[in-house]
């Protein structure tokens, strides 16, 4: 598909944006009636949502920081969303001064405010994208411009790969995406699983994501969730619920019965 095709030229307040979705369960206010009333849905069918999306920034911060301890200075962020508290770009600099981000959505809103918090902040760019077509992130220009693919690169997908609805297209994305980064590289993601929540109600939430600007969500296994990292050196624990990996609590023990995301780190060789 060409870009244009992917990516809506004008923001549609009358149709649920997932990015949208997303920042009503966090608390934010970029959001419009429609995405409210979607996001309630999914409220009344999994009332832990908004602990999940907090449960995943706290994931994506813990993620950066070890990244950035472990000397990556460049990072690309696919399906960024809305900016809330501690971006990528925050945790990233705060932490290596000397950082690149390079942050990747297709939502017209979220291009909006990401280039308006950004606007002074050199080290970070933004870029109108589609997972779907990773040769226009990879082979972009500004990206080109701004990472070195010759040194270290961190790939982070937190909260995305489940709107890619065949399990075997979303492994060939991450194949993709993973192919040009050199050793020392990582991929980091975190994504849906669906514990023990009954087959209606798994039904019954997909349709509401299907209504919405990216399509269907669908949750994955342990095992198919593994195979993005297939081949690399997957950090411990593994892959575990997003609130167990790493925890600043050491007691805390991972629950796979309960829904949320599922979240790993792997090196590349």
């Amino acid at each position: 598909m060409e870009r244009d095709e992917q990516v809506p030229s004008v923001i549609d307040p009358n149709t649920p944006s997932v990015a949208r979705m997303y920042d009503y369960y966090l608390g934010g206010k970029d959001n419009f009636p429609s995405d409210r009333e979607a996001a309630e849905k999914i409220i009344q069918l999994v009332p832990n949502v908004t602990q999940i999306a907090r449960d995943n920034r706290d994931f994506l911060i813990r993620v950066v920081r070890m990244l950035a301890a472990a000397g990556v200075r460049q990072f690309i962020d696919i399906g960024t969303g809305l900016p809330t508290r501690q971006n990528v770009h925050e945790v990233a600099l705060e932490a290596a001064p000397d950082s690149r981000i390079v942050y990747v959505d297709n939502d017209p809103i979220v291009l909006v405010h990401a280039r308006a918090l950004l606007a002074e902040t050199p080290q970070t760019i933004v870029v109108r994208a589609d997972l779907r077509d990773t040769a226009s992130i990879l082979e972009d220009p500004q990206v080109r411009a701004h990472i070195d693919f010759t040194r270290p690169v961190a790939v982070l997908l937190f909260a995305i790969l489940h709107f890619v609805p065949d399990h075997r297209q979303s492994v060939e994305l991450v194949n993709r995406l993973r192919a040009p980064l050199v050793s020392g590289s990582h991929l980091a993601l975190s994504h849906s699983y669906a514990g023990d929540l009954a087959g209606e109600t798994i039904r019954t939430g997909r349709s509401v994501y299907r209504a919405a600007s990216a399509g269907s969500l669908t949750p994955r296994t342990t095992e198919q969730v593994s195979a993005y990292f297939d081949g690399l050196h997957l950090l411990e624990p593994g892959v575990v619920p997003i609130d167990a990996w790493r925890s600043e609590w050491p007691d805390l023990k991972p629950d796979f019965a309960k829904p949320g995301l599922l979240g790993g780190v792997a090196r590349i060789p």
